[in-house]
């Protein structure tokens, strides 16, 4: 069924392009003729180019894990309450974007900030390629705006780190020993009913061999708090493994090696213009509104693009592969 379904969609995604330059040609010939079509040529050229887009993005996703679902954390920076605001920032930027493409989004922990903001948060993204096209997230995020919370209206400058794990199925292996976990189980913070509040439904574990932490608040129930801490885990830790096959081969495209806060991949400014570019694809977008409300798309098509060909945006000088 899964076959048949990818069979349906190409086919109509074939059906649409072929048909949507029918539809330009058709008024190519109109203006030759006089007839005033610009604006429906310019519509019909932006949406053809978006279509073409989306697909060249689904061709590059060809990696081992690409096609899997996505867990997302999010960490502010040094800069206490402005940085945690720009963590809050960027995680409604991604429930957006998750929005915009009908995927499901579950926020498994969540741990306020001081004022405002956040100190950290997890959410698990399921859809189609969803790891695949978060990859180009996972970096340090800079923002540089008037600040709402300095009564002088000065410019600040905040950062926060964005890292993406594939959630790993059952069926690959991770062995996991008891032994090697130390799990604690405290009260949930935060709202969230008598319940989560008077019972120590909340979990954490810490895998000893590794150091890697994991925690989840979000269920009443202890034992859905466990399996989905688990589940955490389990990425993390195939993560770790995959991460440290990467480090030997010396991968360019290995962004979250020793990420920092000199090594940011994308700032987002609003002061005194307002802009968002891509430090690796080179792409800027002018409409940094329309970026932080979670239209994301062409920055994560740019970096694909980069990744795989080393083309910049703009840049002509690079074609795709076949």
């Amino acid at each position: 069924m899964q076959e048949r379904k990818r069979h349906e969609e190409a086919i109509q995604n074939a059906e649409v392009v072929v048909r949507a330059t029918s539809d330009i040609e058709t008024l190519f010939e109109l203006a030759r003729e006089g007839e005033s079509v610009n604006g429906d040529l310019e519509r019909e050229v932006n949406s053809l180019r978006h279509k073409l887009d989306e697909l060249e993005t689904g061709m590059l996703l060809s990696g081992e894990n690409d096609a899997r679902d996505a867990i997302v954390t999010i960490h502010p920076g040094a800069g206490g309450t402005e940085s945690q605001d720009w963590a809050e920032m960027l995680l409604r930027m991604y429930l957006r974007w998750a929005e915009r493409h009908k995927f499901q989004a579950v926020m498994t922990d969540r741990l306020e900030g001081e004022g405002a903001g956040i100190k950290s948060a997890t959410i698990e993204i399921n859809g189609e390629n969803v790891y695949g096209q978060l990859q180009s997230e996972i970096g340090v995020h800079r923002l540089v705006r008037i600040s709402p919370f300095d009564a002088n209206a000065r410019r600040h400058t905040s950062f926060a780190s964005v890292f993406v794990y594939p959630q790993i199925d059952d069926d690959i292996n991770i062995d996991i020993k008891p032994d090697d976990l130390k799990v604690d189980v405290f009260r949930a913070s935060g709202a969230g009913g008598q319940h989560v509040n008077r019972t120590e439904s909340a979990v954490r574990f810490t895998h000893l061999p590794t150091g890697i932490v994991v925690q989840c608040q979000n269920e009443r129930s202890q034992h859905k708090n466990r399996a989905s801490a688990m589940k955490q885990l389990r990425a993390k830790l195939y993560e770790y493994e995959m991460d440290k096959k990467r480090a030997a081969e010396k991968k360019l495209e290995d962004s979250k090696l020793e990420i920092n806060f000199g090594s940011q991949i994308r700032s987002y400014v609003l002061a005194p213009y307002r802009m968002a570019k891509d430090l690796r694809s080179r792409l800027a977008i002018g409409d940094v509104d329309r970026v932080l409300d979670g239209d994301i798309d062409d920055l994560i098509h740019a970096f694909l693009v980069w990744k795989r060909t080393g083309k910049l945006a703009g840049d002509s000088s690079a074609d795709l592969p076949d």
